[in-house]
């Protein structure tokens, strides 16, 4: 029974406890079609590896050594996320990741403890775990006209995006556990003509509110420098050269890393650099041009 708002004693954590604390990196890997986002799978240890299998595109990891589940509906992918994670104590009795729902999803895959020896989630693709949370959605209630019975697409459209943020907040708060959502990259324009780099998702909503759920958003691209060969490499950082979506909360990562999945991670997890104090300077360089303000008397 879940318990009544206001009734669960309030915990403080200590700074020690929080520093000691062992946490999973949450993170984006994306890149376009055949880049090879699936293939980072054998930077990982296999052993500590589970793979969630949503693109049926197992060629690329053909002979890789570690566990898969495959997924080919909505309620198994959500479903999984609630065994994965664990309960959600804000969840009433009658929604996905309550204390209730979880106990009727380990009671169908088994005692969570089977989870135990896995330190990575990898999920492959949440490009295709949109489409398959849409096709579930205009199924929904939610997606009929009150009046005619006809589909109604702002309906399942708006649907889709509470599934798909729900499904992806509660992956995200996976205790311990790495959590890496591979998704397609494509390039647009926008209304003035300019060419821009977006995640494949369906709906809009997914795909604006992602990078501020995740930790890392991290671009597998091929470099074209003017001067040597091409080499494909990891875009890391907000401001980069590329104008390819990326995000670092860690710090620890220069624009452009090499591309390895497990590497990176180390990095993430090592010591920060002898610079902290940068990400707290505000100051604009010389070379900005711009005239130091005045006060005035």
């Amino acid at each position: 029974m879940s318990m009544p708002f206001g009734t669960a004693p309030l915990q403080i954590i200590t700074a020690d406890q929080r520093l000691a604390e062992t946490r999973g990196i949450k993170g984006v890997l994306t890149g376009i079609s055949g880049i090879g986002k699936t293939s980072q799978l054998w930077t990982l240890d296999a052993e500590r590896t589970l793979f969630l299998n949503l693109e049926a595109g197992e060629l690329a990891v053909q002979g890789w050594p570690g566990d898969e589940v495959r997924i080919r509906d909505w309620e198994r992918a959500r479903d999984l996320a609630c065994w994965i994670g664990g309960p959600n104590p804000a969840m009433r009795d009658d929604q996905s990741y309550s204390q209730k729902d979880y106990d009727r999803v380990c009671a169908a895959f088994g005692d969570p403890s089977i989870l135990d020896k896995y330190e990575t989630v990898f999920v492959d693709s949440i490009s295709v775990a949109s489409r398959i949370c849409l096709q579930w959605c205009k199924g929904q209630p939610q997606a009929q006209s009150d009046r005619s019975g006809k589909p109604d697409l702002r309906g399942a459209y708006g649907l889709l995006g509470q599934e798909m943020i729900g499904w992806l907040t509660h992956l995200q708060h996976t205790p311990r556990k790495n959590i890496w959502l591979v998704g397609l990259l494509d390039k647009r324009l926008d209304d003035f003509g300019k060419p821009y780099f977006a995640m494949q998702v369906e709906g809009s909503k997914t795909g604006l509110e992602l990078p501020g759920i995740v930790d890392e958003v991290i671009t597998l691209a091929e470099i074209r420098p003017k001067e040597g060969e091409p080499f494909r490499a990891f875009v890391c950082t907000t401001i980069n050269d590329f104008g390819f979506p990326a995000k670092d909360r860690s710090g620890r990562l220069a624009m452009l890393e090499p591309a390895h999945l497990g590497r990176l991670m180390v990095k993430i997890r090592g010591p920060r650099p002898d610079r902290p104090a940068a990400r707290l300077d505000f100051d604009l360089p010389a070379a900005a041009g711009v005239a130091t303000p005045t006060t005035g008397a």
